[in-house]
């Protein structure tokens, strides 16, 4: 109820008296119908709806076309050019598909769930292409797509338009101001909204200002969407309330005036349902159950604290832990300040300040909100960077690797994450010295870089090993 409350009273506000006081006899007349609502089915939106719209409709410019697209193998360094030339459209299309970290469409493989494609060919990425993930080939709802590479993507497509003498679009352009991710799997998300939002007013107007160049870029791993339902805010920092339209922000390209988002916000009532409705995969593998046991009276006795109780209920307060305690990197906690949270919470993805009310001192924030742990087996990598790719590794801070590199969809089912080939620093420096083409660069994690720091969570520190491995059992049981 309270959230159809709230969705009535976004839509169908009162105007205000010259006093700024509504009128309260209709305004109780409207909590009496509201109250109503989630019986007949109204005011959350249509999950199926809301996942049919994501992937088929377009609400970004196209980025590409198909035949570009057909084409990008012709720019990939050897060996791979030479086995895409020898190989037919569906295996080309294939391996594109492995090399930018997409997944195929489930009712045409020829396709991508990330991407939008018109009858004429033109690809539009969806939000699917952050949010929509693997666990060892299985394409998993709402899991985030540790294997995009945006970056990567957006270089070969440049160059394949160029050979084709084709304009360039928004994303092409972009990239060539802010970086779109330094590492394959994470992306730049927090400061494209920033910058974003820089050139609207608070209604969404397009406004005149100059370009910052104040922005601290830094890479970002994307949350699970079925962590939405048991959090009232977004973001690693919890500052913004939920709601249908904050999930609108990242539409704000110039094609899109405010006309468009009120047009589409129906639509993103739907899209929020079916994040509403996405429930955590249970773990496939073999349990210890005298262990699992174990490492849940271990859990609730260090970590619940802060994490809460999993499986629902009212065990989990969103607790946010203050940036010198949890003591991991803090380029997120820093880059974003209080203007540019208070920006986006007074403007209309924010009702104009309204959502933010119950928020409180959490547009301020002191530091990182600990995550709900549902389905934490299958959201590696971990910490808010993507930083730490196994479980394994996160209850071991003394043995996290300085540089770690993926297989595409291996799956490591004894330290419960990423499957990866760690290096030292050294090590890695040799590999830089022999040559690493920017692409190349990109499928390694080096957690050296700004932002990029592995280090910080030491809770686990005090828990014997005994412990840990009970833990890690009990983990995989979420």
């Amino acid at each position: 109820m309270q959230y159809a409350m709230k969705v009535w009273f976004a839509e169908f506000r009162l105007p205000r008296m010259a006093s700024g006081v509504r009128p309260a006899a209709i305004t109780w007349w409207l909590v009496a119908v509201v109250a109503i609502l989630p019986v007949m089915g109204l005011a959350a939106g249509d999950p199926e709806r809301g996942r049919e719209l994501l992937l088929s409709k377009a609400y970004l410019p196209a980025d590409f076309d198909q035949e570009v697209f057909d084409a990008l193998w012709t720019v990939w360094p050897e060996p791979l050019r030479s086995q895409a030339e020898e190989a037919d459209l569906a295996t080309r299309r294939r391996l594109a598909m492995q090399r930018y970290g997409l997944l195929p469409h489930p009712n045409d493989p020829s396709r991508t769930v990330q991407y939008v494609v018109n009858a004429a060919g033109a690809w539009s990425m969806s939000c699917l292409a952050c949010h929509q993930g693997q666990v060892a080939g299985k394409l998993v709802p709402g899991l985030p797509n540790s294997n995009y590479a945006l970056e990567t993507l957006t270089e070969d497509v440049r160059l394949v338009k160029l050979s084709q003498r084709k304009a360039f679009g928004h994303m092409d352009f972009g990239s060539l101001l802010l970086p779109l991710g330094t590492t394959n799997g994470t992306t730049n998300a927090v400061i494209f909204g920033v910058a974003l939002m820089q050139h609207r007013d608070a209604e969404l107007n397009i406004v005149s200002r100059p370009p910052r160049f104040d922005l601290v870029h830094h890479d970002m791993d994307a949350p699970p969407w079925w962590h939405y339902t048991r959090r009232q805010s977004l973001y690693a920092d919890g500052f913004a309330p939920q709601g249908h339209r904050m999930l609108m922000q990242f539409l704000l390209v110039k094609e899109n005036g405010p006309e468009k988002f009120r047009e589409w916000e129906d639509d993103f009532r739907h899209i929020e349902a079916w994040i509403r409705s996405l429930t955590p995969p249970a773990w496939a593998g073999p349990l210890d159950e005298s262990l699992r046991m174990r490492g849940q009276e271990v859990f609730q006795d260090h970590c619940s604290r802060c994490h809460g109780t999993p499986g629902g209920g009212d065990g989990y307060a969103e607790v946010v832990v203050p940036i010198a305690e949890i003591g991991t990197d803090r380029v997120r906690f820093d880059a974003l300040t209080d203007a540019d949270r208070l920006a986006l919470n007074r403007s209309w993805f924010g009702h104009f300040g309204d959502d933010a009310e119950s928020l409180g001192d959490r547009q301020t924030p002191a530091g990182y909100v600990a995550p709900p742990l549902e389905g934490i087996w299958a959201t590696a990598p971990y910490f808010h960077n993507g930083s730490v790719p196994t479980l394994w590794h996160l209850l071991h801070p003394e043995q996290r690797p300085a540089v770690w590199r993926r297989t595409p969809t291996g799956y490591d089912a004894d330290r419960v994450g990423l499957e990866v080939e760690e290096f030292s620093a050294a090590a890695f420096t040799q590999q830089l010295a022999a040559g690493l083409s920017a692409a190349e660069r990109r499928q390694f994690f080096d957690t050296s870089q700004p932002g990029k720091s592995a280090a910080g969570h030491d809770f686990p520190a005090v828990l014997s090993e005994a412990e840990r491995e009970a833990v890690l059992e009990y983990l995989k049981s979420l």
